[in-house]
């Protein structure tokens, strides 16, 4: 018997519930009103013979003397709840009778339980299956008798499940209990406690909490076991493989889908040690359809735990188990002809294959032997046989879904249709990655998984759209042509000569056996290359012909197959193998680069949702490896284009809403009642097609499509028409065609993006791009020139160059008449410029696809995601640099040899000079003997060159002393290869990268870099502190439109660097003329850089040698003084030039030499600039040749690759800052910007600097980021898969107690000593504290709220957040150093509504220096942080660390954070940062007496006021408001009185 004392609430409840009893009260209340329910059972029923321990259900107590409630009382308050007087016979009779029922139930849910343990069993016959279905039907009669009885309504055996899960939550409606009920609330008062192990309370989620597989599991249920960390506290360490239950196992995929779901590692539990580990984990999990039963929901959870599994072979341990399922032994399942086909590819796994036959036949003699021990066959086992038993499973599901029982309504099938959608997600899956696809491909080809897909009930089903789309892209990986077994694609000129091959075989087996298919076998192969030519010649061929055709001779498939009866399907196997399949380049150049109408409304594409826990999607996922440089691609290109299709669809339904199109009843056109900043109507005729270009040669679109679209202004403000006026080259447009099917009303906006669009009639979307606006004079806007047209009227006329591929899809779709579309456009649409660089990327991969790889060879692995990651690291490049010029990077010696723990440093000179500088001399590999104990490094320190003698000026020095982790970043910087640094926040990631390019620039002089970040901010401030380096500035480039905010005195631009060089030009033509004129020549030879040159040479050069000559044979110590030939051009320095002493004044003599040379030298480098004579050319060649360090953001590099590639750009050095903020393919494009020479890329190192525990790259639609990965940058992936990388572990931007919230997350991160010094070593004036986590309770009754969908706000945070920035800034705190920060943009603007409500105008306070979102202010720092998490009911995505660290990581000297305790506390990831945060109370706590700036030491403690709630913290502002006022000269008095008048 359970004893009920260790039931659950949720349990007791249940059973209270299902017998009419009241379910409220504590679990004591409970327990006794259900143990006298059971004692009046026992009592009123006669004696069951059944054993307790075999019933499912709570069954009835044994009678005993000892019980003390009596049935009286029971039946007084069954009566109560029922309504009746508990005298009334009648009630007191149907107590009785209900009693009976309900035992009778119990004994019907023991036979079913029983029931269910049969299925467990090894079936031996079908007789068994016929008995066991006969008493399962006696059973569901006999309930449904008992259920009519007691008066309830006939339920379903389907909907039982559901039935249960309503009676356990307390609610009527189960489809809407998720809406209703807040998060966090889940389960109320009935939800288990987990405070013991038991495995009745696995039971008790799994069956009335999460469905029992019959009904879909409620995710906001899983996510409330997941928080409350049931799998690791309790599912985990009770976990045994050999005891554990079905729903034990269930319930652990579950937790794990929803962790990798909401981003979390679901697979570092699986590591604590304990008696069991993964791969037995693993191995129940393969093997549990062996042991039981499963639904379609449950086949679906175990199929997603598999994807989630096979996607995370980055985890050693998942590798480890997993691979092994993939491994050859798969092919003992394949059909004998068909292996021997694969062996006969590959001579390694031929001895493979060989090997382990042997080894099996040993293992089998071994078992012989033995008496009688059993061993299965090797394709009969689990791990061999698994993917079989899947394929079956998947196409036995098809048979089970009967559409047309539900007459179109797909709610009961739609589990067996998630299934089938599943299992392609997770063959896909298997295919695309190289360590899954080598032995699986074959498996799938084998059984002809794809033909059975496409010719599947569903893949015609109207239900069946996804599932369609799956399939496509399955068959893009089926046959994707690529060895899979080297992992190197096939050539189109190789896949050609493959694919005809193949069909001339075909053509001779049909001559030689088939008289029927002569014609088939005499065509040349490109007239059956196609679908329909192949079907017309084989279909002369009877059902045996096809038979024998395709099982005995070409061995397609084997002859048992239950298919192979199918004529239909023996064709389609013939017809799939054997026609022409488009190339990947192919595919990309027939893809529009626009979105049009049938991608913007496709919900399965572009999915408007945020949650995709229920379903898949059928897109290309960016995990963690690649197939081929191709796939690579086209997977980017895919996801690129869909993200920014999402941001265009959501921009055209703001304006359709705005514009508010309508049909005018009287006219029969559409109008609009409205009108959008960002869009225009176009008037009938205005659009003109002017020019359609042949097509190429090789393609089938034109080469170009012009358009020309005529607009009217006049109807706009000023603003507006400048806006317009503003359009540039190579923008994008989108014109838009609303109809007249116009159906919208605000209901309809309220609903998915798509139905908007389609409520708002829209037919058609097409894009193009700005060639010139033209005004009414005729006159092109050319902003490229920087000149804008004077518009005399408003009319304006935009030439438009249209999608060609588009173009040439619409003639086809229209017969020719391309006026259905293009005629009926009728609104034109532009976007923010930042917005709309989406083209420009998308050119960028359709470019590469079709020009070839472009990146070095000993990169091109990596980036795929294969080899060794280490082999491209610095130490293991072939070609290192021995000697590094390290210039100022070491303040002296000391910090050198500090920088070098281990190793022995060795002087070869020695250097007097006040700060050196030093060369490093490395040894090679090859030098370093074993007996070594340390490595040798040999410095050599010499003196700068003395800038005095130059004319700009002398450098500023490098006064960072860097840690010895930084300088092995620089270290490994300067070397070749490739080069990962992880930068924690404040370990000065933008010192190390300008110090790297400081070493670089003087290590390889000759070279060029590029330099490339996310953000113009981030950028700009890396170019400022490069500026300061002892780089000179005629060889720095900064390009981009973020030029213009760059706080220097110098412009960098091209234009500007242009102007920097003409007239630098004109200042040496100056010096050399004053030279010319000291030596007694003619001034013409500094009329031009040419005359110059021939001035050096014969004037200068030679009176310096002849100088040299007498120098080297004299010992005259007044030699240098006498003969110097250079003395009248330095007269106008200090006097005299030389002191009498050679050996000084020889050293002053070469340094004024020096200067003559590098003048010279620098004005041979102007003469390019002299003559070429337009700055168009200049500016080239100032990209192209003379620039040594080229700054520009990554989008900057995406739109203008193009021209680099045109111009012949160059560059040996990359070095990407913000590389974990910026997408995969916007990291992979600055790679290839330039052509290789030969096949080899110039390309010699690839610096990648950034923080893959901080936020990763925005992408808004949440199916793309969750789904697709795509959010995941190429630095989180190389650090995914073990690419060696140097982490920065010293901070030097918060207090050490700030640096703990996040530290955590880092190893080894450590504090600089300058953050034990100065301002860090004070309190901040007016808090007790130096960071405090504040409680916000529900202000005037409400906490969080959301206006409108996913725009949060809470009041009450925002209220005290504002007033403690006004208490702040009362003490005195300069606004300039505070910042508000929130992690909700709806937060954000309600802050901004209060600063700017009370605060801006106020003299006492004004704006602080930033209110933004935490994503916005990643990059950024303050010295002051106030920070709203915003959320009460769930946490919200700030669950996600990598935000919350950006978050705890912006401040200097002060953070508090305001939110609700009692949520945050909860959360298991977050407890690292919240224990730490939550060590002082959660009352802030003031000190109001103190002022900014402050000198209470750290230690010194104060008694605090503390503030309870927002309400008291406004009433200690008014206070010190008024203290103020008081304490201020009249004027001010006058001046505040006068302010709060006005408001």
């Amino acid at each position: 018997m359970i004893d009920i004392k260790n039931l659950t609430v949720a349990r007791l409840r249940y059973e209270l519930k299902r017998r009419g009893l009241p379910t409220d009260g504590l679990k004591a209340t409970l327990i006794q009103r259900f143990t006298a329910v059971i004692e009046d059972e026992s009592a009123a029923s006669l004696a069951s013979d059944m054993p307790d321990s075999c019933r499912d259900t709570i069954s009835p107590a044994r009678c005993s003397p000892t019980r003390a409630t009596s049935a009286a009382a029971l039946s007084s308050d069954w009566s109560k709840n029922r309504g009746a007087k508990p005298e009334n016979p009648k009630t007191l009779l149907k107590a009785g009778k209900v009693t009976h029922l309900r035992r009778e139930h119990n004994d019907i849910e023991h036979d079913r339980r029983e029931l269910a343990c049969a299925e467990n069993l090894p079936s031996n016959g079908s007789d068994e299956h016929v008995e066991r279905a006969e008493g399962e039907f006696r059973v569901m009669k006999r309930e449904q008798q008992n259920f009519e009885e007691l008066g309830c309504p006939k339920r379903n055996r389907f909907k039982a499940e559901s039935l249960q899960i309503t009676q356990l939550a307390g609610s009527s409606d189960i489809e809407n209990l998720a809406e209703n009920i807040p998060d966090g609330s889940w389960w109320t008062n009935t939800r288990p406690k987990f405070e013991c192990w038991n495995e009745n309370t696995v039971m008790d989620i799994y069956s009335y909490g999460l469905g029992a597989g019959k009904e879909s599991p409620c995710a906001q249920r899983i996510r409330q076991v997941e928080n409350d960390r049931y799998f690791e506290k309790f599912l985990w360490p009770n976990f045994d493989a050999g005891k554990a239950s079905a729903e034990h196992v269930l319930l652990i995929m579950m937790i794990v889908n929803e962790k990798c779901r909401e981003n979390l590692d679901p697979w570092a539990t699986f590591h604590t040690p304990g008696s069991e580990n993964f791969a037995s984990f693993f191995h129940r999990v393969i093997t549990l359809q062996t042991c039981r039963h499963l639904t379609f929901i449950e086949k679906g959870t175990r199929l997603v735990f598999l994807i989630h599994a096979f996607q995370s072979l980055d985890d050693k341990n998942v590798r480890m188990t997993l691979l092994p399922f993939v491994s050859l032994t798969l092919w003992a399942n394949l059909s004998p002809g068909r292996l021997q086909l694969e062996l006969s590819k590959n001579s390694q796994l031929q001895k493979h294959w060989r090997h382990l036959m042997k080894k099996e036949a040993r293992a089998l003699n071994k078992a012989t032997k033995s008496d009688g021990a059993d061993l299965l066959p090797l394709h009969t086992r689990i791990e061999v046989a698994w993917l079989s038993m899947l394929i079956s499973d998947f196409l036995e599901s098809h048979l089970r879904i009967n559409y047309a029982e539900h007459n179109g309504n797909d709610r009961e099938c739609s589990p067996a249709i998630r299934f089938c959608e599943r299992f392609m997600e997770f063959v896909i899956d298997l295919l695309s990655q190289l360590p899954t696809r080598r032995f699986v491909h074959a498996v799938l080809d084998d059984q002809q998984v794809l033909v059975k897909a496409r010719m599947s009930p569903l893949f015609a089903q109207s239900e069946g759209r996804l599932y369609r789309r799956l399939v496509d892209l399955f068959m893009f990986y089926q046959n994707l042509e690529f060895d899979d077994h080297t992992g190197l694609p096939m050539r189109e000129s190789k896949i050609a000569a493959a694919h005809y091959g193949k069909v001339r075989q075909f053509q001779r087996l049909c001559f030689k056996h088939y008289e029927k298919l002569h014609s088939l076998s005499l065509s040349q192969c490109g007239a059956i290359e196609n679908r329909d030519d192949l079907t017309r010649h084989l279909s002369a061929l009877s059902a045996n012909e096809l038979h024998r055709l395709v099982t005995e001779q070409l061995k397609m498939i084997r002859p048992d197959d239950p298919w192979a009866s199918d004529a239909t399907f023996l064709l389609e196997v013939i017809v799939s193998a054997f026609q022409r399949r488009q190339s990947l380049r192919q595919i990309i150049n027939q893809l529009p680069l626009y979105p049009n109408e049938d991608v913007l409304m496709d919900e399965s594409m572009v999915p408007s949702v945020s949650s995709i826990a229920e379903g898949c999607l059928a897109l290309p996922k960016l995990n963690l490896q690649f197939l081929s440089y191709h796939d690579y691609l086209l997977r980017n290109f895919k996801l690129f284009r869909l993200e920014s299709t999402h941001e265009v669809r959501e921009e055209i339904a703001d304006v359709l809403r705005r514009m508010g199109p309508y049909m005018d009843g009287d006219t029969g056109k559409v109008k609009f009642s409205g009108w959008a900043r960002m869009a225009l109507p176009i008037a009938s005729g205005s659009l003109i097609m002017v020019e359609v270009q042949k097509p190429n040669v090789g393609e089938a679109k034109p080469a170009r499509v012009i358009c020309e679209v005529k607009l009217d202004l006049k109807s706009l403000r000023a603003g507006v028409q400048s806006e317009w006026n503003q359009i540039k080259k190579k923008d994008v447009l989108f014109m838009l065609a609303v109809g007249q099917n116009v159906t919208a009303n605000e209901d309809h906006d309220n609903h998915s993006t798509s139905s908007v669009l389609q409520h708002r009639g829209l037919n058609f979307v097409r894009g193009a791009e700005v060639i010139e606006l033209r005004c009414a004079s005729d006159r092109e806007n050319d902003h490229v020139n920087g000149s804008v047209p004077e518009a005399r009227n408003s009319e304006r006329t935009l030439v438009l160059s249209l999608d060609a591929a588009q173009y040439h899809l619409d003639v086809i779709r229209f017969g020719g008449n391309s006026d259905v579309v293009y005629g009926a456009l009728n609104v034109i649409m532009r976007r923010k410029p930042k917005e709309n660089n989406f083209k420009s990327v998308l050119e960028c991969i359709s470019d590469l696809m079709n020009d070839g790889c472009t990146i070095p060879s000993w990169l091109h692995d990596t980036i795929l995601g294969y080899g060794d990651p280490r082999n491209e690291h610095s130490d293991a490049m072939p070609s290192q640099l021995r000697t590094i010029d390290f210039r100022d990077t070491f303040s002296d010696t000391d910090h050198l040899k500090e920088s070098f723990p281990g190793r022995e440093v060795v002087f070869t000179s020695n250097c007097h000079t006040e700060r050196p500088a030093f060369r490093v001399t490395f040894p090679l590999k090859s030098e370093l003997s074993s007996d070594a104990k340390t490595e040798k490094l040999f410095v050599e320190p010499y003196e700068p060159i003395d800038r005095r003698f130059y004319l700009e000026g002398r450098p500023m020095m490098n006064e960072i002393r860097f840690t010895s982790t930084q300088v092995e970043a620089i270290c490994a910087g300067v070397q070749q290869g490739l080069t990962l640094i992880v930068g924690p926040p404040g370990t000065g990631k933008t010192d190390t990268a300008a110090q790297i390019l400081q070493c670089l620039y003087h290590t390889e002089p000759s070279q060029r870099t590029l330099v490339i970040t996310h953000s113009n901010s981030a950028l700009n401030d890396l170019f400022q502190k490069l500026s300061m380096k002892d780089i000179p500035g005629r060889y720095l480039l900064r390009l981009g439109q973020g030029e213009l905010d760059l706080e220097t005195d110098v412009d960098f631009s091209r234009v500007g660097r242009v102007n920097a060089m003409l007239n630098r030009r004109l200042e040496l033509l100056a010096e050399i003329e004053r030279l010319a004129i000291s030596l007694g020549v003619s001034e013409d030879m500094a009329y031009t850089c040419e005359a110059a040159s021939h001035f050096w040479l014969l004037h200068v050069l030679s009176r310096w040698e002849k100088f040299e000559t007498q120098a080297s044979n004299a010992s005259d110590p007044n030699l240098v003084r006498d003969w110097f030939p250079f003395k009248a051009y330095f007269s106008d320095m200090p006097q005299p030039l030389f002191q009498g002493e050679f050996t000084s004044d020889m050293g002053k003599a070469l340094g004024f030499m020096r200067h003559i040379r590098d003048m010279f030298s620098e004005l041979e480098e102007c003469r390019a600039f002299e003559l070429l004579k337009n700055i168009g050319n200049r500016s080239n060649y100032l990209l192209t040749k003379h620039a040594k360090v080229i700054a520009m953001t990554c989008t900057h590099a995406a739109i203008k690759r193009r021209d680099f590639i045109r111009l012949g750009f160059e560059y040996d050095s990359l070095i990407m800052e913000e590389s974990a903020q910026i997408l995969e393919i916007e990291t992979f494009i600055p790679m290839a910007l330039q052509k290789a020479e030969s096949g080899i890329s110039r390309l010699k190192r690839v610096i990648l600097i950034g923080d893959h525990h901080q936020l990763p790259p925005v992408v808004k639609n949440s199916a793309f980021q969750k789904y697709c990965k795509m959010d995941q940058s190429m630095f989180t992936r190389l650090i995914r898969l073990g690419v060696s990388c140097i982490q920065l572990n010293a901070q030097g931007r918060a207090r050490p107690e700030l640096a703990k919230l996040y530290s955590w997350k880092y190893r080894d991160l450590g504090n600089l000593p300058c953050t034990a010094r100065g301002m860090y070593e004070l309190a901040n004036p007016g808090f007790a504290h130096e960071f405090q986590f504040v409680n916000v309770d529900d202000y005037r009754g409400s906490g969080e709220t959301e206006p409108t969908p996913h725009f949060y706000q809470n009041i009450g945070e925002a209220e005290y957040i504002v007033s403690v920035y006004q208490y702040m800034r009362l003490l005195g705190y300069p606004a300039s150093r505070i910042a508000i920060i929130t992690t909700y943009r709806g937060q954000k603007h309600l802050i901004r509504d209060i600063v700017e409500r009370r605060c801006v105008h106020h003299p006492l306070f004004g704006a602080p220096s930033r209110v933004a979102t935490v994503d916005k202010f990643q990059g950024q720092q303050n010295e002051y942080v106030l920070l709203s998490l915003v959320r009460t009911r769930r946490i919200g995505h700030i669950r996600d660390i990598r935000r919350l660290i950006v978050a705890l990581s912006r401040a200097r000297l002060g953070l508090y954070v305001f939110g609700r305790e009692a949520l945050f506390r909860s959360s298991v990831e977050l407890s690292p940062c919240f224990q730490h945060l939550l060590k002082f109370p959660t009352k802030l706590a003031l000190v109001p007496t103190e002022a900014f700036p402050g000198a209470r030491q750290k230690e010194e403690k104060r008694i605090p006021y503390l503030v309870e709630d927002p309400v008291a913290m406004g009433h200690v502002v008014n206070q010190l408001v008024w203290q103020s006022v008081k304490q201020s000269s009249p004027f001010k008095i006058n001046v505040f009185n006068e302010t709060t008048e006005k408001k």
